[in-house]
């Protein structure tokens, strides 16, 4: 038989027309279930942000997910021009029952949830809330700064990058138009050797190297060997390089990744594509400056995880001033790649980030985040504590599991694979 307090909760439940599944119903307490109730009573602000970021063109939601959380119930306000670099005017968004405002400003001020695509700048630090919902690409673990203004706001931060459950199509992105980079980079013009990428008349095509065989790699592999490049892959994984064989006809070459044979293939590639997330505490460099400088002079790196500790001679670029030269060898080393094919990349990206949104919205982000083991890795601060493993390993900060902050340990949880090979046990004890 029922008590009082679950004939309670059903009774509110059937007169506020919430729906709650069996599986919600069973696995959360009254206490939570309560929560529930109030937060859907709530209509959710929802703000969609211009990007700042020198180079950043794309922009979290276009007129199609804003259309969606409007028929949601939510109130949707747009930054003006937020759309613009990816081709998605503003009349577009009132259209489809936005709000526009002039200011990040109001955007910070009025809503409870605010997204974008790249990390936080230091002028918005001051603006975040507390218990303010923010979802974008924080890359927390190599941004102190940025953690701890996450920190000392209280918000309750997503870093999109780690909730992705099939890939993000930002990788996708990278990888192609990084693939082009690199060609273009071998252009005398930019300083490259000068090789033109299939070859012609008796001139021999290029030698690109891919390291990685993920989203990334593979997406690049995609368009070089379209083209007619000689393409070698290098993964760790054995599997992973008979999968590439197969998918690419045993038309590229492949080779395990290791120190060994970087070294040997190095000086005969005349372009190399790094698609690896490199351990960021990792004791040594994948390219020291030693294998970089056994690279003939013209020959070009494409940095595209952009990870400092991969590649000794690597500092980060921009589209505005994308390359330099170090020991002879064109480095191409541009943070948000997938912005020069903004319009494309946003309406990818802004789909694939959309279930994300509705879920928190609709459920409250602790049950998002027992629905969703993705959703919930990528969760990084909340309301004052860290809740990111990668940066409590990087960066020395105690750290406590989402499951454990957002008591919903003992439920049954959707699981999913940790992002980083970089584990700490430097837990806070919660007071029970």
């Amino acid at each position: 038989m029922e008590n009082k307090k679950e004939k309670y909760f059903r009774l509110t439940i059937k007169s506020k027309n919430v729906k709650v599944g069996t599986e919600l119903a069973v696995y959360m307490s009254i206490k939570q279930k309560e929560k529930y109730i109030t937060w859907r009573e709530h209509i959710m602000k929802v703000g969609v942000l211009k990007d700042i970021k020198v180079g950043e063109y794309r922009v979290i939601a276009t007129p199609a997910e804003v259309s969606m959380l409007v028929g949601d119930g939510n109130e949707v306000y747009v930054q003006k021009g937020a759309g613009e670099g990816s081709g998605f005017q503003d009349e577009a968004y009132v259209k489809e029952g936005a709000k526009l405002v002039d200011t990040k400003e109001e955007i910070y001020a009025t809503c409870d949830f605010v997204a974008k695509v790249k990390e936080f700048e230091p002028c918005e630090y001051k603006l975040l809330r507390e218990n303010q919902i923010v979802f974008t690409c924080i890359h927390p673990a190599a941004h102190p700064e940025e953690v701890q203004a996450l920190l000392d706001s209280k918000c309750i931060a997503f870093t999109a990058e780690d909730s992705h459950r099939y890939g993000s199509p930002n990788c996708e992105a990278a990888g192609k138009a990084g693939a082009l980079f690199g060609l273009e980079s071998l252009l005398s013009i930019n300083g490259g050797k000068g090789k033109f990428v299939n070859g012609l008349g008796g001139a021999p095509g290029v030698k690109a190297l891919v390291i990685g065989g993920g989203v990334v790699g593979r997406a690049a592999i995609s368009v070089l060997h379209a083209l007619g490049a000689w393409v070698t892959v290098m993964d760790i994984n054995i599997g992973t390089l008979r999968d590439i064989g197969k998918q690419f006809n045993e038309e590229v070459n492949t080779q395990i990744s290791n120190r060994y044979n970087l070294k040997k293939i190095l000086p005969e590639i005349d372009v190399v594509y790094n698609c690896v997330r490199w351990p960021k505490d990792a004791k040594e460099y994948m390219i020291d400056r030693e294998m970089v400088r056994s690279m003939e002079k013209g020959s070009v790196i494409v940095d595209i995880s952009n990870d400092y500790g991969a590649i000794e001679t690597f500092h980060e670029t921009t589209h505005e001033n994308p390359r330099y030269i170090e020991e002879g060898v064109v480095h191409y080393c541009v943070s948000n790649i997938p912005g020069a094919i903004s319009q494309s990349t946003s309406i990818a990206y802004a789909a694939s980030v959309l279930p994300h949104f509705r879920s928190i919205i609709n459920n409250g982000v602790a049950q998002a985040c027992a629905k969703d083991g993705f959703l919930r890795r990528s969760l990084t601060t909340y309301k004052g504590y860290l809740t990111h493993e990668e940066t409590s390993a990087i960066q020395g900060r105690p750290w406590v599991r989402p499951e454990d902050i957002l008591e919903i340990a003992d439920q049954k949880l959707d699981l999913a694979p940790s992002t980083t090979k970089s584990h700490s046990d430097n837990f806070i004890k919660l007071e029970k």
